[in-house]
């Protein structure tokens, strides 16, 4: 973790003000904008996302529940927070002081998931705070969060079909993914993903699906069994003249938390039925042996820490097995994890835990691990390209920004496209998955 330039010659600015703003994200509910302005009038700005399938242990999300506005989804009491509360003691800071602001927030807040003030108040404090930090050190926030040496770009992981909480379809599944990990740069990664997904546009057409795309931009057709999607992107990578495995692969979120009932998994939605954790592992151990699977992401539910480790024993070897709602970003589980070897991955999103110093603490555990980390947008987003900064920054071999269309995802796709100009031959896209 860098030492956020407070140390650089030159840096004096102070944070003079500090607002927060109602506006809406990708799924028309509202959110929060923070804004922060320099003493020498320089103005940052910062958007927080929301997601859909949260863990339960993620940091608590402040809402109004005020069923007279929004539907109760009001952030009314969150932007008091910050007005009353978390900006008024941050005025004066250093910006680049982000590790000293971040624990003064948690300890404002007082409580260990945020719940007191609100982690999307916390965590789009935090957030516009690194922009600032940039903004006063005269630098692009990837450089100022990582180094003068930052030399990799992630490989893109795209949702191209959505099911499970994201979709109203017959899809179990959350999430089915296209991995580009052939390409030889970012640009040419984000343009097999785009003809990949304009081929299965077509291709869902002409077998007569509806197109209509779901909350993170992958089509949500109503589809056989979660199977067939798998068997449709295949096709799809293959229409648009890429070879499957080779330059593309199929990466899996099926986020089993959504459909873990009593101690199984009910796959409702697609009519599959019941099934035990060893079963689930079976059908994704079968997946493996006919799909160019690099990564399955939430493959068990959230509290199934014994399936996590069978899982891990059966396809680890074969497979990135990733953690998200088993870990929300939090240092506690991801510890656990390790100790019990549950995973060899973890998804990384900074409003599950709520600030950019705890984030980046959690990053610095996988690393230590030798895991894979993987910088995550959520499901209700907004046009900021924070993450796409903050992956580069990190170093990250991966990030997940959505599907191909939706101005609130593509607009992480051309925040690293301009990095990727910016750096020119100094950054290179370096996949973690063999492309044998």
């Amino acid at each position: 973790m860098s030492e956020f330039c407070q140390y650089r010659a030159g840096v004096k600015c102070k944070i003079a003000s500090v607002d927060a703003m109602e506006v809406l994200d990708s799924r028309g509910n509202p959110t929060l904008r923070i804004c922060i302005e320099l003493d020498d009038r320089r103005r940052v700005a910062a958007s927080v996302p929301s997601g859909a399938s949260t863990g339960k242990h993620e940091a608590h999300e402040l809402r109004d529940g005020d069923s007279s506005r929004y539907g109760g989804k009001g952030v009314l009491r969150a932007i008091a927070s910050v007005i009353e509360t978390l900006g008024p003691k941050i005025i004066g800071f250093d910006p680049t002081r982000q590790r000293e602001i971040d624990h003064l927030l948690i300890e404002l807040d007082g409580t260990e998931n945020k719940s007191r003030l609100g982690a999307n108040a916390i965590v789009g404090v935090s957030m516009a705070v690194a922009r600032a930090g940039a903004e006063a050190a005269g630098m692009p926030l990837y450089r100022y969060l990582g180094s003068e040496q930052t030399t990799r770009l992630p490989v893109p992981m795209m949702n191209v079909i959505n099911g499970g909480a994201h979709a109203d379809n017959s899809l179990d599944f959350q999430e089915f993914m296209l991995v580009p990990h052939g390409a030889p740069t970012f640009a040419e990664a984000l343009r097999y993903g785009a003809e990949i997904f304009q081929a299965l546009k077509a291709l869902l057409g002409k077998l007569g699906h509806v197109t209509s795309v779901g909350d993170e931009g992958g089509f949500a057709p109503k589809l056989r069994d979660n199977e067939e999607a798998c068997n449709l992107i295949v096709e799809a990578i293959e229409s648009a003249g890429f070879v499957p495995g080779q330059q593309v692969a199929i990466a899996l979120d099926p986020a089993a938390s959504g459909f873990r009932v009593d101690g199984g998994y009910a796959l409702w939605k697609s009519g599959t039925g019941q099934k035990t954790s060893h079963e689930l592992i079976d059908l994704y151990s079968g997946w493996l042996d006919h799909y160019p699977i690099v990564s399955i992401e939430d493959g068990l539910g959230e509290d199934d820490w014994d399936g996590f480790r069978a899982l891990m024993a059966a396809l680890g070897n074969r497979v990135q097995i990733v953690g998200d709602d088993l870990y929300v970003t939090n240092r506690k589980f991801i510890q656990r994890g390790i100790a019990e070897q549950a995973t060899n991955a973890v998804l990384i999103k900074l409003n599950q835990i709520g600030t950019v110093t705890e984030t980046i603490e959690a990053i610095e555990m996988c690393r230590s691990a030798g895991w894979e980390f993987i910088i995550s947008h959520r499901s209700g987003e907004t046009e900021d390209p924070f993450i796409a900064d903050f992956a580069v920054a990190m170093e990250s071999a991966q990030i997940k920004t959505g599907s191909l269309c939706r101005s609130e995802r593509v607009a992480k796709y051309s925040r690293l496209l301009e990095i990727d100009r910016d750096c020119g031959r100094e950054i290179r896209l370096e996949s973690p998955f063999s492309s044998n």
